[in-house]
């Protein structure tokens, strides 16, 4: 089993909490993803999880082994923690080939020389890079160099992977292929990975559950379908989704009422959350537009028109209050254009503007239409 719990976790720098009292489990074979802000806390909590950082508090578990505690003064040293690391930048040792660097860690495990050579053969040929195996990394392009330091950690066949933003330094491109390929290569192996990223496409795409941070402390862990549609906090729902959610503050009108208002939209939600500032969030594909036919106080105006292949951005505006929404490529917008808008009101998130939380429904409060 490689499972890792992780309680209370605290690391400072200096006057700095990089990490504040973080507690999470992660699934034994589960493809976690810790996603964030640069100076989140994520990379300094993946280097905790290697042995790289000794952290303050807390306690650090992989399987039944005790590898950190600050209670018990336990630190187990990353060499004996039974994992396997990727790097943003690949650490590959120059002087060696392809194969000598793969090689490297059987090595380092005493790995019997004719064990050692089958699988890295094996290993060689998974990644493709079997026809490489005498050139230097100088040699090669960045993705075969990706694949290189991939390798090295397949080898060795540790139930523990840690990545650490690994396809950053790749063109866009390139990066696609290589989602694919990890995630074949995490399936196969069934390790237990932790994967640090910035993009949110990398963790949407590639995770079984998303952890997204904020000044060292845990938003929401999540599936990414969750995380899309359902974020805990206005700080989530505006990290995740290109383009960005419409995060709309509104007054109610009345006390029961379930519309809502900011003087440039009326809205109705639907139900009656109990708060009378609320900030909505609105998924640019829940928002339909269509042609004005008739004038009227709620109309909007495209202020910009931005094709994106199989589909087209259109940003509207109303006052102080800008909208984004997505419509299909042969939609014929244009800016300057005034249109009527509607919203998907089952699929809109209900946040207290104040303190920036989801607010559940509850269907017993709904009300009818206002």
């Amino acid at each position: 089993m490689s499972k890792i719990y992780v309680r209370n976790l605290t690391k400072t720098y200096g006057g700095l909490k990089a990490l504040n009292n973080v507690s999470l489990d992660i699934e034994s074979g589960e493809f976690l993803v810790l996603l964030g802000p640069s100076g989140c806390g994520k990379t300094t909590l993946l280097r905790c999880l290697a042995g790289l950082e000794t952290p303050d508090e807390g306690e650090i578990i992989m399987g039944e082994k005790v590898v950190f505690s600050a209670a018990l003064n336990i630190m187990v040293p990353p060499g004996k923690r039974n994992l396997g690391m990727v790097f943003q930048s690949y650490a590959l040792w120059p002087h060696m080939t392809v194969r000598d660097n793969v090689k490297f860690g059987l090595d380092v495990l005493k790995t019997p020389t004719p064990v050692a050579n089958t699988r890295l053969d094996d290993v060689l040929g998974d990644v493709g890079l079997g026809a490489l195996g005498e050139r230097y990394p100088s040699e090669l392009s960045g993705g075969q160099q990706q694949r290189v330091a991939l390798a090295r950690l397949l080898a060795t066949q540790p139930p523990i992977f840690l990545m650490d933003e690994p396809l950053s330094n790749l063109d866009a491109r390139l990066r696609m292929d290589m989602r694919v390929e990890l995630k074949r290569f995490q399936s196969n192996a069934k390790a237990t990975t932790v994967y640090v990223t910035h993009d949110q496409t990398e963790a949407m795409t590639m995770s079984t559950r998303v952890v997204v941070m904020k000044d060292g402390e845990i938003q929401q862990i999540s599936p990414p379908d969750q995380l899309y549609r359902q974020p805990e906090n206005t700080f989530v729902a505006d990290f995740v989704g290109m383009p960005r959610i419409n995060l709309i503050e509104l007054t109610a009108e009345n006390n029961v009422s379930p519309c809502y208002s900011n003087g440039d939209l009326s809205l109705d939600i639907g139900w009656v959350p109990g708060c009378s500032h609320i900030t909505v969030g609105a998924r640019p594909e829940d928002i339909s537009i269509k042609d004005k036919t008739v004038s009227g106080e709620e109309n909007f105006k495209i202020s910009a028109v931005l094709p994106n292949g199989p589909e087209t951005i259109v940003q509207l505006t109303r006052g102080k209050t800008t909208l984004i929404t997505r419509v299909s490529h042969d939609s014929k917008f244009v800016e300057g254009q005034t249109v009527d808008l509607s919203f998907n009101v089952n699929a809109l998130n209900i946040y207290a503007t104040k303190t920036g939380s989801l607010i559940m429904r509850d269907p017993v409060e709904d009300l009818k239409a206002c």
